[in-house]
């Protein structure tokens, strides 16, 4: 008995010791907020979040909020949190408590021992706060299923946080390719952990309007749908045919709209639409042709077109009375202050023609046609005005005039919304040298096909909206900046998270925080870790920022390569072979530049903690007879792509899928014609050329490539030819190598010629334009 006694003491004073166990206390390096808060002070130990916890609010808002998150944190708990509106302090709880003196979207948030308590004057300071604290628990807070043994612990924490701009927004182009509104809502989701308040949707476009028009039932009837040409590159799609039928698309009901705004509105999201004019607007010519100059017919287009010449008739009384009638509809859903009306690219050859367009120049005192586009938008501003909107445009409303109300979308650069702040109208920053979220962000050849460009996670988090040479009058108009997604070469929103994770929250925190809370060495760190946030909600985020990247130097006297290797993310360790095996993490660590001195294939790859972490790069460096001789150009290349130098075509470095890395020569809608001096008497055997095919940049193979020798460098005989059998509009980017092999023969001089095919194939976004014929290395062996 006494045994039992003792052993039962034994077990309640060790349940005793444990209860009395303090919580653990957390290490800066362990946080991952994003985006960076503006003041924050780390204490020691931690809240500990129960079954038992309870959520105390003040009224319905709060209740709104705290409820979501209950819900949240309940399908990765299993538990059923309480929420009570009005209650006293107490321990074991979350807290909020208004503070009237704060900003509208700021919040203070406090973390002890045994509560938590939130300040905020309005319901989006306490939204905001409530993010934080989502990030300061486990990534599994994320997870639908309830994960095994989690302590779910927040750290002991001060912190005092408010946003820089006001506008921080994504968007997304749902006209090029279709999203349905469950992809909007889970992106609305994601948007709202990142603290992004603005949703930009591009509605219309010339390959599909996608909303609702009760009074126009033909623009989803009709403007809605094209025809299936997803199997082809996008600038090589051919217009619908007579009798074919109309397939790909879609578009949202009001009533879907209704769901959406609604849904984004408790999450403090506002979805700006986009109802593009006067040009990318196809798609409702096709259901309305009367609106245009011509009349038609229009079919919408199932791809790219260059220059965007469909338009609205500016001539037509009827046009505007039409857009109106659309925007009235359009502006009844949505509660945004601002409807961005487009404005870019209106290529106005239409209007230079049209008799109506002429009389109205007339009629206005008109200078040109730009002054034409600048009646149209300003016409349209007056009505939008009218209805207490504001008029958003892209930054080409600049031209000819602007609006008097208008905020102007900078994109191409920062130039228009310097101009426009300086006219003292306010700006939303989105360049696209720093927003375009559609362009390449990792290695060209390591990366899904995209539209072009380079825009790697480190450019975006170096975003700044405001630029230095504005007066500080001037920048109290840049209203903020967002991100672009557009979708021609983006069908699904798989492929959507890739383009947008994790670029999307180095914007978050270029227009949440503060300058002097910004790192990219500490977002290096932050985002790795929030990437296992990403994990547990099934983003297909990118891991580009991991890849490895290398730059070759070429040595002549040498005959020596120095290939030097780099990943944008701090903390990574980099394992390569040169034998073209795959690298393990036994595999040599790079720490210096590789040199070579002999054909390898290096490959490289990145490692943290013993893992791999990205795509492996694969380089090949060929070094043959012709390895830095002398090249003579019998047609020249064109200035714009010159390559590296003089020994460009012949450095051993191969080319990737990039035309842009530099590594390729090329010729605009002529030959290219080569003769390299072997400067010896050489016995070869065999003759080698790279060409790239990119047809959404206009780069095409060669028709064939044709191979010579000679003696003395005077006559030349022919060995041999390569013809391509690649289809010109083949949507694959690729690289061709041209070869042919003879019997040996000693020479001094190789001449090689590369037939351009001298324009763009009919069915092509640029038919009957100048093909571009990319080279790289020749080699001779």
């Amino acid at each position: 008995m006494k045994q039992t006694f003792s052993g039962i003491l034994i077990l309640l004073c060790c349940a005793l010791l444990w209860s009395c166990k303090p919580n653990k206390s957390f290490l800066e390096s362990e946080l991952a907020l994003i985006p960076q808060v503006q003041k924050m002070t780390l204490g020691e130990s931690s809240f500990q979040f129960k079954k038992s916890t309870k959520f105390v609010v003040e009224n319905v808002d709060q209740q709104i909020i705290a409820s979501q998150f209950a819900d949240l944190m309940g399908k990765s708990t299993g538990w059923k949190f309480q929420v009570i509106v009005g209650g006293n302090e107490g321990s074991n709880q979350v807290y909020f408590k208004t503070e009237p003196m704060m900003g509208p979207e700021a919040y203070a948030l406090e973390v002890l021992k045994n509560r938590i308590e939130i300040k905020a004057a309005k319901p989006a300071g306490f939204f905001y706060a409530i993010q934080t604290l989502r990030q300061l628990l486990p990534a599994e807070i994320e997870s639908t299923a309830k994960p095994a043994k989690v302590e779910w612990l927040v750290p002991v924490i001060s912190i005092s946080d408010t946003p820089v701009f006001k506008w921080r927004g994504y968007m997304l182009d749902v006209s090029r390719h279709f999203f349905p509104k469950e992809d909007v809502l889970r992106m609305i989701d994601h948007m709202a952990i990142h603290k992004l308040n603005t949703l930009h949707l591009h509605l219309v476009d010339d390959q599909g309007w996608r909303i609702e028009i009760k009074k126009y039932p033909k623009l989803t009837e009709i403007g809605a749908w094209r025809v299936d040409r997803e199997d082809k590159h996008w600038n090589s799609r051919p217009k619908q045919e007579s009798g074919e039928k109309a397939t790909y698309g879609g578009f949202y009901t009001q009533e879907d709209i209704k769901e959406m705004v609604a849904y984004a509105q408790n999450r403090f999201v506002t979805i700006v639409p986009e109802i593009e004019m006067p040009a990318h607007v196809t798609s409702a010519l096709a259901a309305y042709p009367q609106y245009s100059c011509s009349g038609g017919p229009f079919t919408v287009l199932p791809g790219g077109v260059w220059p965007i010449t469909d338009i609205y008739c500016a001539g037509k009384d009827s046009t505007f009375l039409f857009l109106e009638d659309v925007l009235s509809e359009v502006m009844e859903l949505f509660p945004s202050k601002y409807i961005h009306i487009g404005g870019d690219e209106a290529t106005k050859t239409e209007w230079e023609k049209c008799p109506d367009c002429k009389k109205r120049v007339k009629a206005e005192g008109l200078k040109d046609m730009h002054e034409l586009q600048s009646y149209f938008i300003k016409r349209m501003e007056k009505f939008i005005t009218s209805k207490g909107k504001i008029l958003l445009g892209w930054d080409e409303i600049l031209e000819g005039g602007l609006p008097e109300e208008a905020t102007v979308m900078s994109w191409r650069g920062f130039q228009g919304g310097v101009d426009a702040a300086n006219q003292g109208h306010d700006v939303v920053m989105t360049p696209n040298s720093h927003c375009y979220i559609d362009y390449y962000q990792g290695p060209m050849d390591q990366e899904p096909l995209a539209i072009g460009g380079y825009l790697p996670l480190s450019k975006v988090y170096s975003f700044n909206p405001v630029p230095e040479e504005l007066s500080a009058e001037a920048a109290k108009h840049i209203l903020g900046g967002q991100a672009n997604l557009w979708t021609e070469y983006v069908p699904d929103l798989k492929h959507a998270e890739y383009m947008t994770f994790p670029r999307v929250a180095a914007l978050a925190e270029a227009v949440w925080s503060p300058k002097e809370v910004r790192s990219w060495e500490d977002f290096s760190r932050r985002i790795q870790l929030f990437m296992k946030r990403y994990d547990q909600l099934g983003i297909n985020y990118a891991k580009s920022a991991y890849h490895v990247s290398a730059k070759t130097q070429f040595n002549a006297d040498k005959k020596q390569l120095a290939v030097s290797l780099a990943s944008e993310l701090a903390g990574v360790e980099i394992h390569f072979t040169t034998d073209g095996s795959e690298p393990t993490n036994l595999s040599a660590v790079y720490t210096e530049p590789v040199l070579l001195d002999q054909t390898s294939t290096l490959k490289a790859v990145t490692f943290v903690n013993g893992l791999s972490s990205g795509k492996i790069l694969s380089q090949s460096f060929h070094i043959n007879k012709a390895t830095v001789k002398p090249v003579k150009y019998l047609t020249p290349f064109n200035e714009n792509y010159k390559g590296s130098g003089e020994y460009t075509l012949v450095n051993g470095i191969r080319g990737t899928t990039n035309h842009g890395d530099g590594e390729w020569q090329a010729w605009s809608g002529n030959d290219m014609e080569v003769v390299i001096d072997l400067q010896q008497a050489t016995e070869i055997h065999s003759c080698s050329l790279g060409s790239l095919q990119n047809a959404g940049a206009w780069i095409f193979l060669p028709s064939k490539v044709e191979f010579f020798v000679s003696a003395d460098g005077v006559k030349f005989q022919k060995v041999g030819e390569a013809i391509n059998d690649v289809d010109p509009l083949s949507g694959e980017k690729q690289i061709k190598e041209f070869a042919v092999s003879f019997e040996p023969v000693s020479v001094g001089f190789v001449k090689v010629v590369a037939k351009n095919l001298g324009k763009a194939p009919q069915g092509h976004m640029g038919a009957g334009q100048p093909a571009w014929l990319f080279v790289d290395e020749i080699a001779v062996e």
